[in-house]
């Protein structure tokens, strides 16, 4: 399975299409939001996709009701969180919060197989060390809205293959 994974799209819905048509061009059949959605409008558009969309919030909140409201709506196609996610997406068990150090936390634990987070506007792909002697992916895909002249990135995921590549708009 091939996912789409971005964040910080910051009620900016033009890019975070354009990354999800992009991602389900490439077979991407879930979309992962790392938060800072801010506004559920940002989320409206990703409906005629049919991709099976998870949400997380992030620091810049917006508006959770409305994003519960959209996800209820949704006929189970959007999955709203909260603060965070636990996930089994092909068999893979994948961990989505927007903060870099508690996905770090989360990754060395070795109990999930994907570790995702965003925050930091820039797009970064890890192999982090965890406590069961093996290694845990740990990704941020960075700011798809562009955010204070970072590049506009999301990342393609491979679950099968548990590769990963950076893509930019």
């Amino acid at each position: 399975m091939k996912i789409c994974i971005a964040s910080d799209s910051h009620d900016r819905a033009d890019p975070l299409l354009a990354a999800a048509q992009a991602g389900a061009r490439a077979g991407a059949e879930v979309l992962v939001h790392c938060g800072d959605v801010i506004g559920a409008n940002t989320l409206r558009p990703l409906a005629a996709l049919g991709l099976t969309v998870h949400v997380v919030h992030g620091n810049n909140l917006g508006d959770p009701l409305a994003l519960a409201r959209l996800a209820a709506a949704s006929a189970g196609r959007l999955e709203y969180h909260g603060g965070e996610a636990l996930l089994e997406l092909a068999g893979r068990r994948v961990y989505v919060t927007h903060y870099p150090h508690q996905a770090q936390g989360m990754a060395c634990t070795g109990e999930y197989d994907l570790v995702c987070c965003g925050h930091t506007h820039a797009a970064a792909l890890t192999q982090q060390p965890n406590i069961r002697g093996e290694r845990t992916w740990l990704v941020n895909p960075g700011t798809v809205a562009g955010i204070a002249g970072a590049p506009a990135t999301w990342i393609l995921g491979d679950l099968e293959r548990m590769s990963f590549e950076v893509h930019t708009l």
